[in-house]
């Protein structure tokens, strides 16, 4: 059997996006640079990087795990709430 990677795995998922608000805010500030390492280091979908201007999310592809939101504690990740309606991770089996 061959072996599947993250990726591969993460890519079979399908994603219903609401555009208009990401259902996590964050921080783009936070002063921290340990906590924002932490969160970015800890995201199962890597979608957090953190550069000289701050750090940034992309929840496009959010698996809505709630780590960042349980690991932040409301520091860098200030709001953490599921998608509205329908929209979000719908998880599949390859």
């Amino acid at each position: 059997m061959a072996k599947i990677s993250v990726a591969d795995k993460l890519g079979v998922n399908k994603f219903n996006v609401y555009e208009e608000k990401s259902h996590i805010v964050i921080d783009k500030q936070y002063p921290d640079a340990a906590e924002v390492d932490r969160v970015v280091r800890i995201c199962p979908a890597a979608l957090y990087t953190a550069d000289a201007n701050g750090v940034r999310f992309d929840y496009l592809g959010c698996l809505e795990c709630g780590t960042c939101r349980v690991l932040s504690g409301g520091k860098v990740v200030t709001d953490w709430q599921y998608p509205v309606g329908s929209f979000g991770v719908s998880f599949r089996k390859s």
